[in-house]
């Protein structure tokens, strides 16, 4: 959505509106195509996504996530102006609350159903000794 977002603002764009604005750089690169990169200049990677297999950890990690792409938005909506802009951010910034409010949703249910004394000591998925001591073994 973001994507499509950028591709709707700089469709058919001047060399002097791109100089003008600052793009000038990534038209070097990228002309106007969709690449995805941070703010900084870093690009999209895969390493963006994480998972441990651990399902306490993962949750966390998730909620997290949905957190960033919230502030995310919210800069954007300190900075855009365009309706055609901030009305999709707004949907976008929206799901990302609702996305961390089911994760953490599930965060409890798998407390609920997991000892409570052991949440953040070991994996009862693999570790066979888990809660009874200090060890984990595999």
């Amino acid at each position: 959505m973001i994507s499509a977002i950028l591709y709707q603002l700089t469709k058919g764009l001047s060399i002097e509106e791109i100089k003008a604005s600052g793009f000038d750089t990534y038209f070097v690169d990228h002309t106007t195509g969709i690449y995805p990169v941070a703010a900084s200049g870093a690009p999209f990677t895969a390493a963006y996504f994480q998972s441990k297999g651990d399902i306490i950890t993962d949750l966390h990690e998730n909620m997290a996530a949905e957190q960033k792409a919230r502030t995310t938005y919210d800069n954007i909506l300190r900075l855009a102006d365009d309706p055609d802009v901030r009305d999709p951010i707004r949907f976008l910034r929206q799901r990302e609350i609702v996305h961390f409010q089911r994760f953490g949703e599930a965060l409890r249910l798998t407390q609920d159903n997991l000892d409570a004394k052991n949440f953040y000591a070991c994996n009862p998925a693999f570790d066979k000794n888990c809660g009874k001591g200090d060890k984990i073994n595999n």
